[in-house]
């Protein structure tokens, strides 16, 4: 980012440092949940295995696709993103839940527990920025449009197969 740029965010209380480290930590829980849906799509058993698989996989596209806005976002603020993955575990606000049980009902609710997470995370990002980082606030704010949504698609075939299998 500019200097003008740094220097507009910084008179607006922006603590550029702060921001940093959020967006890195947000970057390293991308990537783990990328893989956390790309693994469970592949290692997935059980009754209904492909919407479930399709759903993750899709999923995993999207988790990518944040974790480049999230590493453009610190390039531009003058960060820079994690560059080693084992540093994603070190600074990972959610964790990785590996899909040791493949069983869709336990991968569902893994991912479940990872969107919900992100979705605070995001919601913490906004709140760092509002008002004073429009650039920022918006990525969180459409990331997390899709963690509302990732959650949501994953909530309701998790009811769908408790329908299937006459379950409340």
């Amino acid at each position: 980012m500019g200097t003008k740029g740094r220097a507009i965010l910084e008179s607006l209380g922006i603590k550029i440092p702060k921001l940093l480290t959020l967006l890195n930590k947000a970057f390293a829980d991308e990537w783990l949940a990328y893989y956390q849906y790309w693994l469970g799509a592949k290692v997935a058993v059980g009754m209904p295995k492909e919407a479930v698989v399709a759903e993750l996989i899709q999923h995993s596209a999207d988790e990518l696709r944040h974790a480049g806005m999230v590493a453009d976002r610190i390039i531009q603020l003058g960060g820079e993103p994690l560059l080693e993955p084992k540093e994603w575990y070190d600074f990972t606000n959610c964790g990785y839940d590996k899909p040791a049980n493949p069983d869709v009902r336990v991968l569902l609710d893994q991912n479940i527990k990872g969107e919900q997470c992100a979705i605070s995370v995001y919601e913490n990002i906004m709140k760092f920025t509002k008002d004073k980082d429009p650039v920022t606030y918006d990525m969180a704010l459409q990331i997390m449009t899709d963690e509302v949504m990732h959650e949501e698609d994953l909530e309701a075939i998790k009811k769908d197969i408790s329908i299937m299998f006459g379950k409340k």
